[in-house]
């Protein structure tokens, strides 16, 4: 397999992604005052890297599994992640958790193809779990308060959010890598 060249859009850095100018993520002015907004922000930002990775891709680009035999795929990883923000939801909601999106064990990954169809509804599903998650999260402003079955404090929700987003950026930057050699932050 022919391995792609390294390239970057940005002309300040060369390993970034975007020129600093041009990072939707970037922000006028200081960081968010409080606990609570700071968490929202680091989430938000993770969540518009994910996004970032995945732009300008096609379908097959998209389903690749670049680090073989791993199952992993920048569609995959959209799709899983669509799974886990419902999986959230049904921690710390009452009654019986919500039915799996996409199947049992690893289907997120393993059925991942390059169906226009499918890129399509994954990118949906995970805007809508997204937001399902987060009317969920914001009715309890309380970082200490205790939700659902295990008692889970919503700090605790809100850091395993952003770790599980942040693992998967890092797994999306090696991906992305593999496609098509765009580098960056």
């Amino acid at each position: 397999m022919d391995q792609p060249t390294r390239w970057t859009r940005a002309t300040v850095y060369p390993d970034m992604w975007v020129d600093p100018a041009d990072d939707p993520r970037n922000s006028e002015g200081v960081s968010p005052d409080g606990e609570l907004p700071t968490l929202l922000d680091y989430l938000g930002r993770y969540r518009a890297t994910l996004l970032m990775k995945c732009e300008d891709l096609d379908p097959e680009q998209l389903a690749r599994r670049s680090v073989p035999p791993s199952t992993l795929s920048l569609l995959g990883l959209v799709r899983h992640l669509a799974e886990v923000e419902r999986d959230w939801r049904g921690w710390i909601t009452p009654g019986d958790p919500p039915a799996r999106l996409y199947g049992a064990g690893d289907a997120a990954f393993e059925d991942a193809a390059a169906d226009p169809d499918q890129v399509s509804a994954a990118f949906a599903d995970l805007a809508r779990e997204q937001a399902a998650t987060d009317a969920v999260v914001a009715r309890h402003p309380d970082l200490g308060e205790r939700l659902g079955a295990d008692g889970i404090a919503v700090r605790e929700l809100q850091v395993h959010r952003i770790e599980e987003y942040a693992r998967h950026c890092g797994h999306a930057d090696l991906l992305r890598e593999c496609v098509d050699g765009r580098v960056g932050q």
